[in-house]
């Protein structure tokens, strides 16, 4: 029994030498380049007011670098704000960045920010994947902007960018520092193209107010300005405004914006009356287009309409319509029941859309042309972006349908 007892020690020091040394093995032996995965984020708000914030910063430096972010925004309220912020930064070989990002909205007043941006260095084998959907089911005051910059430096990169729009709102144009923009401008050719881009405003053009479109925004072609001042609202165009357009080589366009109701036969004849002899004293050149502008929240029916096309017709000048024309609105429903009594309000009467509302951008950047109004419907332009923190304006395509009822 002594002689047992007494090698126990050396026995157990063996075991511990080799329990050490096994540990110290698997340690070394582990795989220190296993993907990342960085973010899987779903969040979901429902009341008043919402503001989610979401911020991923990822920083990789292995052989082999995967980030896969997935971010899922739920937010069913008014005044509802979404920011995602992500910044991916890979320093290795093979180097693979996925970013998908979902934000569904509804309500009223709906703000969407996502920002991303990808860093790849040292790279061989690269691959990067941005998918952004942004399901906006709201119509009134919509701003939303994906921004997405890749930095790759490295060979064989192989980049995707995703970004898919549902609902009522839509999404914002997009911005890529690798990226193509959309001009709309003259042809190369010099001729004329299907559609311009312009801006409108409730405030006086001044010289400042030009140079700040043109440096934060674009050269605008066209530019809608109000008939007359609606305290509160909106400044009325000056004939100094009119001079200085022209000068710039800016189109005119021009609105009525002096109710507040909508419905009926009568109410449609005496607006129209009214915009007519103020573009009289106006001094405004017969055929110029001058166009009813129909807000959200106004009521609105088909005999409104017909009365201020009745109207306009008969008159020297063209006749218009300025409003939310997607298929959910009343707006929409108005003027087909209207065009169904009277046939030649398709061919004759403008349209100027401001559906879908895709958010403010810049001229290089603006969407293609895909405005919304009732089938046949003579199409004047398309605001789709509006209420710019900058400058004071809303963003549009305008169409050549309407050149000749400008004000040039």
């Amino acid at each position: 029994m002594r002689c047992t007892y007494r090698f126990l020690p050396y026995v157990l020091s063996l075991v511990l030498i080799f329990i050490t040394a096994f540990t110290f093995y698997m340690y070394g032996s582990a795989d220190r380049t296993n993907p990342v995965t960085a973010s899987d984020d779903t969040q979901e708000s429902n009341g008043e007011e919402s503001d989610l914030r979401n911020t991923i910063t990822n920083e990789i430096n292995t052989d082999a670098g995967n980030v896969d972010n997935s971010i899922i925004n739920e937010v069913n309220v008014s005044n509802g704000e979404i920011n995602n912020s992500v910044e991916n930064t890979i320093n290795s070989k093979n180097g693979d960045i996925g970013n998908h990002i979902e934000n569904h909205m509804s309500g009223d007043d709906a703000t969407v920010d996502n920002q991303v941006e990808n860093n790849i260095t040292n790279g061989s084998n690269n691959t990067i994947t941005n998918h952004i959907t942004n399901n906006v089911e709201v119509n009134v005051d919509v701003h939303v902007k994906n921004y997405l910059v890749n930095n790759v430096e490295g060979k064989g990169d192989d980049g995707e960018n995703d970004t898919e729009e549902n609902g009522n709102g839509d999404e914002a144009g997009r911005e890529e520092e690798n990226g193509d923009g959309n001009g709309n401008g003259e042809a190369s050719n010099g001729e004329t193209p299907d559609t311009v881009w312009g801006v409108d405003s409730a405030s006086l053009t001044t010289e400042d107010m030009l140079s700040c479109v043109r440096e934060n925004f674009g050269d605008p072609k066209v530019w809608a300005r109000y008939l007359g001042d609606k305290d509160g609202v909106s400044y009325g165009l000056t004939h100094e405004e009119v001079e200085f357009l022209h000068e710039n080589d800016i189109d005119i366009m021009v609105i009525w914006n002096h109710f507040t109701d909508a419905t009926g036969y009568e109410k449609g004849q005496s607006e129209a009356t009214a915009a007519i002899e103020m573009a009289r004293e106006f001094d405004i050149p017969e055929g110029v287009a001058i166009f009813a502008n129909v807000e959200p929240i106004y009521p609105i029916d088909a005999d409104f309409l017909l009365g201020w096309y009745d109207v306009m017709e008969e008159s020297e000048y063209e006749s218009g319509v300025y409003g939310i024309f997607h298929p959910d609105r009343e707006l929409y429903t108005a003027y087909e029941t209207a065009a169904e009594e009277n046939t030649s309000l398709l061919e004759n009467n403008y349209v100027w859309t401001s559906s879908p509302n895709i958010g403010i951008t810049t001229e290089e950047n603006a969407p293609e042309y895909d405005p919304e109004a009732p089938e046949g419907s003579l199409i004047a332009g398309w605001q789709y972006g509006i209420d710019a923190q900058t400058c004071n304006i809303d963003t549009n395509h305008f169409d050549s349908n309407v050149f000749d009822a400008l004000w040039d």
